[in-house]
């Protein structure tokens, strides 16, 4: 008989939220995160857009201790994603927290990840050849860069690029900077539901 840890273990949570008329969202995604922090006790993230500009904050840490009330009003928008983080790939530190922001040549997006890419080695290497720097060691990153980078103009073809490229089990949140996109594997081991409440749509894992 193997006996294990009696403490939380999961695989990271992600949760976007999108709405018609709300200013701010923010709250909603930390709510949102705090009913998910059993999926990951190591670091937090927000980012949401007012269809401008980005605006992130993130931190080492359970979710409460990451977001304080000052927080919200610096994260302005009606769109946003949120992650909290159970390392399975990358060490435990600030430069693997999520969500990634990514500056892409066409188009900029910021990505929060739940899962594991097998051949993330691999493809890191494509991307340092292709003259792609990464910030982190994590291959949530790696799955940032391949959409962000995609030679495609539409993101269902952004997408099929991905995810003709990637293996392993995964569930993704994904959004520019005036819309939402979630993203799972073929076979949906990894868990995401999308629900709506009135003038809102939510993603979380």
């Amino acid at each position: 008989m193997i006996f294990q840890k009696d403490v939380p273990r999961e695989e990271c949570g992600v949760v976007g939220v999108y709405s018609n008329n709300a200013e701010s969202i923010s709250k909603e995604i930390f709510f949102g995160l705090y009913a998910l922090q059993h999926r990951g006790q190591e670091s937090a993230g927000i980012c949401t857009s007012d269809g401008e500009s980005f605006y992130i904050h993130k931190g080492m840490g359970l979710v409460a201790q990451v977001f304080k009330e000052s927080t919200f009003g610096k994260l302005k928008g009606n769109v946003g994603i949120g992650h909290t983080r159970y390392s399975t790939t990358g060490s435990s530190r600030i430069e693997n927290a999520q969500p990634f922001l990514i500056d892409g040549k066409q188009i900029d997006i910021a990505l929060a990840h739940n899962g594991n890419v097998i051949n993330s080695n691999e493809l890191k290497k494509e991307i340092i050849n292709s003259g792609h720097h990464l910030s982190s060691s994590s291959d949530s990153e790696i799955i940032a860069h391949l959409i962000s980078y995609a030679p495609a103009l539409s993101w269902q073809d952004r997408i099929a690029y991905c995810m003709r490229k990637i293996q392993g089990a995964y569930s993704l949140v994904l959004m520019s900077k005036n819309e939402l996109i979630g993203i799972r594997d073929p076979l949906g081991v990894r868990p995401l539901c999308i629900g709506k409440k009135e003038n809102e749509w939510v993603i979380a894992s």
